[in-house]
């Protein structure tokens, strides 16, 4: 079992390697704890993300794609943009934190992950992965929609993210300009499974990358359909009506549970 065990920590070193060793003089890093230099390549690697993604994405839909995806003047504006910046930062460090003990936790042998596809079979693996984007779609649905719902959560957690409910205040680097705790909470769901279902450990590591990027994408209030997926112009409603469209990365439980409100097409605007 120890030697299982020590595969994943392999793994997670070799990540640790590679963010801060390309960043970072090791005397800064080599000495700390495994856990400690986790969570450090966590934040190095979260900012490195959320500024590349962000700015790229900026640039393309703002200025080189702006005709084809920006309608009206509703392009945010620098100091928008810088505000939503500050928020970020200062919410980056918590979410290092849900990788961080993701990973500690599995590393110890208290989740259900496994290191290798073939110790499950090809089938199982895709049946495992299934359940696990169902359970975090699920269960993020309903923590995002209580976060509304429960005043007290609303106004002092979710409450911040939801200053940005114009068009003109959203942008791709606003995804994460949240109240830490708010984060967490939202953040939570894809730490949870790894208890309950089965998971491939370099695949839930790959979800949680996507879902950085992802959070970029439902920001950037282009209005157009990707069914069926929680694209931004499902998400500029979330934003803009304070209700709907809860869900993560498709619509599916906002079908399921009644809260789903379509964007509308350019040719029906047009029209």
């Amino acid at each position: 079992m120890e030697e299982y065990l020590q595969l994943f920590k392999n793994e997670t070193d070799y990540y640790n390697q590679i963010v801060l060793g390309s960043v970072l003089p090791e005397k800064i890093w080599g000495y700390m704890p495994h856990v400690c230099r986790t969570w450090l390549r966590n934040y190095v690697g979260g900012i490195f993300i959320y500024s590349i993604i962000g700015f790229l994405w900026c640039f393309y839909i703002y200025y080189l794609k702006r005709d084809i995806y920006i309608r009206g003047d509703v392009i945010p504006s620098m100091k928008t943009m810088v505000l939503h910046i500050r928020e970020s930062m200062k919410c980056l460090p918590w979410l290092a934190t849900l990788p961080t003990f993701s990973e500690y936790a599995v590393e110890n042998g208290w989740t259900k992950c496994f290191q290798r596809i073939s110790d499950v079979g090809l089938f199982a693996y895709f049946l495992y992965t299934i359940s696990y984007i169902v359970f975090v779609e699920l269960v993020t649905y309903w923590i995002h929609r209580k976060l509304h719902d429960i005043k007290p959560l609303y106004k002092y957690l979710h409450a911040q993210h939801h200053n940005y409910n114009k068009q003109h205040k959203i942008s791709p680097l606003a995804g994460m300009a949240l109240h830490p705790l708010d984060g967490v909470a939202q953040g939570a769901p894809h730490t949870m499974a790894l208890f309950l279902v089965p998971t491939h450990f370099t695949t839930h590591l790959t979800f949680v990358f996507l879902g950085a990027i992802w959070t970029a994408n439902i920001h950037d209030c282009v209005d157009e359909k990707l069914w069926p997926l929680m694209g931004g112009g499902y998400h500029i409603i979330h934003h803009l009506s304070n209700r709907n469209n809860y869900g993560l990365y498709t619509i599916w439980m906002d079908w399921m549970f009644g809260t789903l409100s379509h964007p509308v097409s350019r040719a029906t605007k047009l029209n």
